[in-house]
């Protein structure tokens, strides 16, 4: 069995530098112009999304018309009392530096959920996938599913987080591949 973890493309949060989990907003001009560029031919799959536009938007570019179902439990982090706003908005506010420090897997942002709280949920519906897959879903999230398949890696969830467009082909759950330079040679 294969699954293709594939990024949303971009959207204007990501331009933006904001953080940006439970906001349901649909891709930039610019990150619909880039997933025109890929290719990926992957047949005989079934497509499978957060359910989230930004997911669904980057599946119809690059897989055209296909049935496609959503998982929802695929969603990206809730940042909460964080949601669509950057850095620069937050670094002096006590809460968000509280967040930030220390144990950020565990700590909760107000309003929001931890990492722990979604890898928690990712791994569950990912644990339940049976065939061939395409996944298109959130950085955050596939982060997690590879962190937690390929610990001997010694890779944080950060350093696993594809570019949008990107990902991995993970075979069987024990060796992974990565979707190189955002085209698929498979």
């Amino acid at each position: 069995m294969t699954v293709y973890l594939i990024r949303h493309g971009k959207t204007e949060a990501n331009e933006k530098h904001l953080y940006c989990g439970n906001t349901d907003l649909p891709l930039s001009e610019k990150g619909r112009k880039e997933l025109q560029k890929l290719h990926y031919d992957i047949p005989n799959v079934r497509f499978l999304t957060s359910g989230m536009r930004r997911a669904n938007e980057t599946l119809r570019i690059l897989f055209g018309n296909v049935p496609f179902e959503e998982d929802h439990r695929f969603r990206e982090v809730d940042f909460g009392a964080f949601e669509l706003r950057g850095y620069e908005e937050l670094k002096d506010l006590p809460e968000y530096r509280a967040w930030i420090s220390g144990d950020n897997e565990r700590n909760v942002p107000p309003g929001g959920e931890s990492g722990e709280q979604m890898r928690k949920r990712v791994l569950e519906a990912f644990s339940e996938i049976r065939e061939d897959t395409v996944l298109v879903a959130h950085g955050g999230v596939i982060a997690a599913i590879m962190e937690y398949l390929f610990p001997e890696e010694h890779k944080s969830r950060y350093e696993w987080q594809p570019q949008n467009g990107c990902g991995y082909a993970v075979m069987n759950g024990c060796h992974w591949s990565s979707l190189s330079e955002c085209v698929a040679i498979l």
